[in-house]
């Protein structure tokens, strides 16, 4: 069993760049957080404040969540674009928060994997979902590189929101991130860093690939 696990803060291209390598080395593709988002999602959905745990991990335990031709469900409801909305990333950060929610995913991402040959993105994934993994990255980039790329990003969605918005939201979530009690954001000694600030997309994907084929 081959497992590639990648962290970095938000929009630094682990989403991106795990997807483009998932094709080219043959490897399955889990997208923790979408995992997350899609929690948050039916926060809203059931009407439930974000500070309301209980009724949160509640909703966790019950869910299903399944990955299927890049596509995000969760309870046989296609949530792709329905998680990337700024709706859910003002709660996702302080949802993710949630000690046993984490517990819960974490052991769904781990049944996810499997025996398979995996590629997994997120905050924790090198350091607690995966402290064993074969291969451990963390993608970097600057707020203001982050911020711009999820505006384009947006835009090409028809999803309308301010660079201004995005940036203050990535700077909270950043910290939000990285002060977590359980799976805090973190770079640690194990881990190949890249700035991906410079490169191009394809730069970062050659890189990461030579270095998991060879």
């Amino acid at each position: 069993m081959k497992i590639v696990a990648i962290d970095g803060p938000a929009g630094s291209g682990k989403g991106t760049v795990a997807k483009i390598l998932a094709n080219k080395c043959n490897l399955v593709y889990i997208d923790t957080g979408a995992m997350y988002r899609a929690i948050a999602y039916l926060t809203l959905k059931n009407g439930i404040n974000k500070d309301e745990e209980d009724k949160i991990i509640e909703l966790a335990k019950n869910a299903v969540i399944e990955f299927v031709d890049e596509k995000v469900f969760i309870n046989g409801e296609d949530v792709t674009k329905e998680i990337r909305t700024m709706e859910v990333t003002r709660i996702v950060s302080p949802i993710s928060s949630i000690v046993k929610l984490r517990e819960i995913l974490v052991d769904m991402q781990r049944k996810i994997a499997g025996n398979k040959d995996v590629i997994m993105e997120g905050r924790d994934i090198t350091t607690v979902v995966f402290p064993n993994a074969t291969y451990k990255f963390y993608l970097d980039a600057s707020i203001e590189e982050r911020a711009n790329r999820r505006f384009k990003e947006n835009q090409e969605k028809g999803i309308n929101v301010s660079y201004e918005e995005i940036k203050e939201s990535i700077r909270k979530r950043d910290y939000n991130d990285m002060y977590k009690e359980v799976g805090a954001l973190m770079r640690t000694e194990d881990q190949i860093y890249i700035n991906t600030e410079h490169l191009t997309i394809e730069d970062v994907v050659e890189k990461m690939r030579k270095i998991i084929e060879e």
